[in-house]
C-alpha cells in the first residue's frame, strides 16, 4: 500500500475511533460519514477495516453493528474487570467538599451551580461533575429562570448510598444550619423566578 493511502486510512481509523469513543451510543453510519466528509459507503469500508483491526485479540475494543449503526464497545471478555473498575469508582469515597455540596443538594432541591456556588462562595463545577459520575446527582430539568440554567437532584443510587428511603429520612437541620433557598439566592441578585 501505498504510504500516502496508509496514512489517509489510518487517519480516517483514528478519526472514527475517537467520535464512536466520545460518542458512547449506537451512532447512525450515515451521520458518521457526514462528519468524517466522505460517503456512507466508503464509511462502511473504514468501519470493516477497523473492525477487522479490533479483532486482533490484544485489543480491547470492537464495532458493533446495529442496523445502519455502529457502536465502539468493549469486548465481552473484559465485562468482570470494566464491572469492578466501575464499582470501584462509584463505592469511592466523597471528601468532606464532596459531601457539603451533596448536603446542599439533597436539602435544597432542585438546585443550580450557580445556587450551590453562592451557597459555598466557591467554583463547584468538578465537583458536581463528579457526583454525576457516581450517579448521586441528577439533572432535574431547567430552572425557568434567566439563562434557564440546569437544575440538580439526587438520585435512588443517592438514597440507597446514605440508607434513607426517601428524602423526608434526611436528618432535620438545626435552626443555625438553615439553608437559603433559590428564590433567595436569585432575587438577591435581581434574578426573575
Amino acid at each position: 500500500m501505498e504510504k500516502g493511502i496508509q496514512q489517509s486510512l489510518l487517519s480516517y481509523l483514528a478519526k472514527i475511533e475517537a467520535v464512536l469513543f466520545a460518542y458512547a451510543d449506537p451512532m447512525p453510519i450515515v451521520k458518521l460519514s457526514e462528519l468524517l466528509g466522505i460517503t456512507a459507503s466508503a464509511c462502511r469500508q473504514q468501519l470493516e477495516e477497523m473492525s477487522e483491526i479490533n479483532n486482533d485479540k490484544n485489543r480491547g475494543l470492537m464495532l458493533v453493528f446495529l442496523d445502519d449503526c455502529v457502536q465502539l464497545v468493549s469486548k465481552q471478555e473484559f465485562s468482570s474487570i470494566i464491572k469492578s473498575s466501575i464499582e470501584q469508582k462509584h463505592q469511592s469515597k466523597l471528601t468532606p467538599v464532596s459531601m457539603e455540596v451533596l448536603a446542599i443538594i439533597a436539602y435544597n432541591q432542585p438546585v443550580t451551580k450557580g445556587f450551590i456556588e453562592q451557597v459555598r462562595g466557591t467554583n463547584s463545577n468538578n465537583i458536581v461533575n463528579s457526583l454525576l459520575e457516581k450517579g448521586l446527582i441528577e439533572e432535574a430539568g431547567r430552572m425557568d429562570i434567566p439563562g434557564k440554567p440546569i437544575s440538580y437532584k439526587t438520585t435512588k443510587v443517592f438514597l440507597r448510598s446514605f440508607g434513607l428511603k426517601d428524602l423526608s429520612q434526611l436528618p432535620p437541620l438545626e435552626e443555625d444550619e438553615q439553608m437559603i433557598t433559590t428564590q433567595e439566592v436569585f432575587s438577591e441578585h435581581g434574578g426573575d423566578s
